[in-house]
């Protein structure tokens, strides 16, 4: 999976075949807070959601940065997988 990190519209893009996926998000202060996610219609879109947070969450591990999740499904897929929750900010439980 290919992803954009588009800095002037301030989120992560991936075509897929029904169109763009898209991860919003808002940098303060040594934090991203990721407040929106598309994903156009699909077959296995539940899937395909997790497959991108996860790939976008390495892309911020790897800019040693926190994450603070606004938008409910990142919430819910950070809370299910553990290895997230290093990127939380200190203070920062879900």
């Amino acid at each position: 999976m290919e992803i954009v990190d588009n800095s002037f519209l301030r989120q992560f893009e991936t075509k897929v075949s029904g169109g763009l996926a898209i991860i919003e998000y808002s940098v303060q202060e040594r934090k991203i807070f990721l407040t929106k996610i598309f994903v156009p219609e699909m077959k296995s879109k539940d899937e395909f959601s997790e497959l991108f947070i996860s790939e976008v969450l390495e892309i911020i591990r790897d800019r040693n940065i926190s994450v603070v999740p606004t938008a409910a499904i990142i919430t819910k897929f950070i809370r299910k997988n553990r290895k997230y929750k290093s990127l939380l900010p200190v203070g920062i439980r879900i």
